[in-house]
């Protein structure tokens, strides 16, 4: 919206608006200031509303020791879909700030979709006591149906390069893309849509501790800031040999809004949390980035980037896999880790659960300098 007074007023200091740079700085800021001002009122809403978190026992027999234990049972009671903070500072934020393209568009759909998704979980869980929500395969079944259609809308949509049928590898420059003929577009357009479902559910999955998911969100985010910048500008894609795409520059904006919403969260679910997030917000922020990564041709590089949110869900998947073969194999089903996502099996292991959270951030980082090292190592 903004950006129309540098159109309208092209003299100082409008002209500050045509800067993609600017508006994103803009967005962050913005994002922020909203989450410290609106945060006791959403907090302190959701208390009255009793949307509380509440956990059954075999959730609080997760913990190793009698302090693990007493600091599971401290969070019951804690307000529970905090992510509608990180939705309304990020939607604001965005149409204050961002120029309308259809790659923003999209994002920003999805976002609104998925939140709507993770809210209805959310109040399925509160509002019968349990921790089940919805039907595992219902959420799939809209996850897969909104990314289809995303992925439909991409794959038809010109924006330099084919999108989602033009695959880019880490390390590897644009022009070695690996290009799905006819026979292969199929699996190319679904490892795209398994890349946005699996990015929404490993978010999901690495909410599990207070400031565990936001603060990994804000690290990956910044990654994805840098990577959206440079594939919307030409020059600077051309000159670190990784594909341009017409119009995502302005994605920077919607990552300086989800950075900024996501440190202004943080400040209310650092331990010990005031709010949690829940699906709400981790679906939202993990399908966001699954189309971002889509469109910007970095499927894999958001593997590297998220590394610590694919660790978890691979704890799940590996955890039940193995449990059901044994099962079947031996009559008797064996456990790889203590209890997954992974987080949950250091906690077992007696761990503090900020060592555990500060650790994980310490591994995130990791992974984002590693993918940001891909830009010029090719």
């Amino acid at each position: 919206m903004l950006y129309l007074l540098a159109e309208r007023f092209p003299f100082a200091p409008w002209t500050l608006f045509r800067y993609v740079t600017v508006r994103a700085g803009g967005a962050l800021l913005t994002a922020l200031l909203l989450s410290w001002w609106i945060g006791p009122w959403i907090v302190a809403w959701l208390r009255d509303l009793k949307f509380r978190q509440e956990y059954r026992p075999k959730d609080v027999k997760a913990a190793g020791d009698a302090t693990a234990h007493a600091a599971d049972t401290a969070k019951r009671g804690t307000p529970t879909m905090g992510g509608i903070m990180i939705l309304l500072t990020v939607d604001t934020s965005v149409l204050l700030w961002a120029r309308w393209n259809p790659l923003v568009i999209l994002v920003l759909v999805t976002f609104v979709a998925f939140a709507g998704l993770g809210l209805y979980d959310d109040w399925m869980k509160v509002s019968r006591q349990n921790a089940d929500g919805v039907a595992g395969r219902l959420k799939l079944v809209v996850q897969f149906g909104v990314a289809a259609g995303v992925v439909a809308y991409l794959w038809g949509w010109d924006t330099g390069h084919p999108l989602v049928t033009e695959l880019h590898l880490p390390f590897v420059p644009a022009r070695y893309a690996l290009v799905a003929g006819p026979l292969a577009a199929a699996g190319a357009i679904a490892l795209s849509v398994i890349t946005i479902v699996g990015s929404s559910n490993a978010v999901n999955l690495t909410d599990g501790m207070d400031g565990l998911a936001t603060g990994c969100t804000i690290i990956c985010t910044g990654v994805f800031l840098v990577l959206t910048y440079i594939a919307g500008h030409r020059e600077i894609a051309k000159y670190l040999l990784v594909p341009s795409v017409n119009g995502a520059g302005e994605l920077c904006v919607f990552c300086g809004a989800l950075f900024g919403a996501g440190l202004g969260f943080l400040w209310w679910n650092a331990h010990p949390a005031e709010v949690f997030m829940g699906d709400t917000g981790s679906l939202a922020i993990g399908g966001a980035l699954g189309v971002m990564a889509v469109a910007i041709h970095q499927p894999f590089t958001l593997l590297l980037t998220g590394g610590v949110f694919v660790a978890e869900a691979l704890s799940v998947v590996l955890q039940v896999g193995w449990f059901k073969y044994t099962r079947r194999t031996t009559g008797t089903g064996r456990r790889i880790l203590l209890m997954s996502p992974l987080h949950h099996h250091f906690r077992k292991q007696g761990l503090a659960e900020s060592k555990i959270v500060t650790r994980f951030y310490i591994a995130a980082i990791l992974c984002g300098v590693l993918a940001l090292a891909t830009l010029k190592i090719r």
